[in-house]
């Protein structure tokens, strides 16, 4: 996610990305342009599809709806991003051609080529712009973190793994099991993590 813009700029600007070719996919974030990775993974796609399809069923008929990516959000007139899964719950955010302003959720889906966009520059950006609540989600080890916004920075609020219903802190009809998200097999050099319950310490109290 490093490579040049189309044109040499120092700023770019949601005026300079409605020029680029639509068939590439770039990122603005504090008018720096961002080149997106090549196309996700299989098991990256499965994981962002099967949330859409379990967050659709238990937002329809309310005011909230589910995106998935390439959806670009203009969060300013220099953060124009595409994030892998959103939820708006303001219709008149909902334009022909994009979202305006901020989410009120925000999923991104973790790769190797993506971790550090997404931990660093892009939770930054999310709490300075107003995504109420962001997950990230990295597909293995299977664990969804959800944080949540207080003033312009994000607070961790809680962890789940695959054994765990995912729950959102700030809209808690969003609510499923995440063994249907990540039952797919081990990619070759994986292994199981197991959890291993230990005897209590010989002094603690439990020991007693």
């Amino acid at each position: 996610m490093n490579e040049p813009a189309p044109s040499l700029k120092a700023t770019y600007t949601w005026s300079d990305y409605q020029t680029w070719p639509r068939e590439e996919r770039w990122e603005i974030i504090g008018g720096q342009a961002f080149a997106m990775s090549p196309s996700p993974t299989t098991r990256h796609q499965k994981i962002v599809t099967r949330l859409a399809s379990n967050m659709e069923p238990l937002l329809r008929g309310g005011s909230c709806e589910v995106m998935v990516a390439p959806m670009d959000v203009r969060l300013s007139n220099e953060d124009v991003v595409q994030p892998d899964l959103l939820v708006v719950c303001d219709a008149q955010q909902i334009k022909t051609t994009h979202i305006e302003g901020p989410p009120r959720l925000v999923v991104e889906v973790l790769s190797s080529s993506t971790e550090r966009m997404d931990r660093l520059l892009k939770r930054e950006l999310y709490a300075r712009c107003g995504v109420e609540e962001y997950w990230i989600v990295t597909p293995f080890p299977h664990l969804v973190e959800v944080y949540v916004l207080q003033q312009v920075h994000y607070v961790w609020w809680k962890t789940f793994d695959h054994r765990d219903r995912v729950t959102s802190s700030i809209m808690p009809d969003i609510s499923f099991d995440l063994a249907q998200i990540f039952d797919f097999p081990l990619e070759e050099g994986e292994k199981n993590i197991f959890i291993v319950k230990e005897p209590p310490a010989k002094y603690s109290a439990a020991a007693k």
